[in-house]
């Protein structure tokens, strides 16, 4: 285990040595650099570049970052561009309802909660940041789910057993497929105590550059404290998404 552990921790080290200053590394730069064998930094870089994270140069034998890299880079680069674009709408969303809101993001057939700014009021019981739960559950999971392209939804679709958290989930895949329609239509999402009982939360799509649909945003309270408000958490919620796609390039 304790060799293993090295040898992630060399693997890493080498990663780090590349650099916009730095493009490009021999075996035995680097092994001299990070005081390893040169039969260890080449078999540390064999692995690398096989998994594509580096590429080696045919001529001069250096390595250099790879295209897998790149990609890692590039999720990375969205999350801090979702983080700042959604933060500011998202205070005022909670400033405008007085209760929790949150950002959310699919992973097939579930929802993980990005962001968070809770209440003045204190709810606090499943939106915690990295808490999952199933799409179909939650207003930001159908809202995500309704908005995908026809080929994915339907692919995520196929063969889902829908499991009940309350007594207000939906188990029906037909009862599903017709809320999504109509989520697709008035271009919100709302959640009758599905995944958590007495309360309510009302979700709007956020939308990256290309018009795609990223992300979520809810805001979620007390049935009772909710309802009354109803009509006035669904215009601001549409109206935060809307802002934070704009931050994010949309339109």
């Amino acid at each position: 285990m304790a060799e293993g552990l090295s040898s992630v921790r060399n693997a890493a080290r080498i990663l780090k040595q590349f650099s916009a200053a730095n493009p490009e590394y021999g075996v035995s730069e680097l092994a001299r650099k990070l005081e390893l064998s040169k039969s260890t930094a080449h078999r540390l870089l064999s692995t690398l570049r096989s998994e594509g994270l580096l590429d080696q140069d045919a001529d001069s034998g250096k390595y250099r970052l790879g295209l897998a890299m790149y990609d890692l880079g590039t999720s990375v680069r969205s999350r801090i561009d979702l983080h700042e674009a959604v933060i500011p709408p998202m205070e005022v969303l909670r400033n405008r309802i007085g209760e929790t809101v949150h950002v959310a993001v699919l992973d097939q057939r579930e929802v993980v909660y990005v962001e968070r700014l809770d209440s003045p009021h204190g709810l606090r019981r499943f939106l915690e940041i990295g808490r999952r739960m199933p799409a179909s559950a939650t207003a930001t999971g159908k809202c995500l789910l309704a908005y995908l392209p026809d080929p994915e939804r339907d692919s995520i679709l196929d063969g889902w057993e829908l499991t009940a958290l309350t007594d207000g989930s939906i188990t029906s895949m037909d009862v599903l497929q017709t809320q999504l329609k109509e989520i697709r239509r008035q271009g919100f999402a709302e959640n009758w105590s599905e995944s958590d009982h007495y309360v309510y939360s009302v979700a709007a799509p956020i939308r990256g550059r290309s018009g795609s649909i990223v992300a979520s945003i809810s805001a979620a309270g007390p049935l009772d404290r909710m309802e009354p408000k109803r009509l006035k958490a669904t215009q601001a919620v549409q109206e935060a998404g809307a802002q934070a796609s704009r931050r994010l390039g949309y339109g």
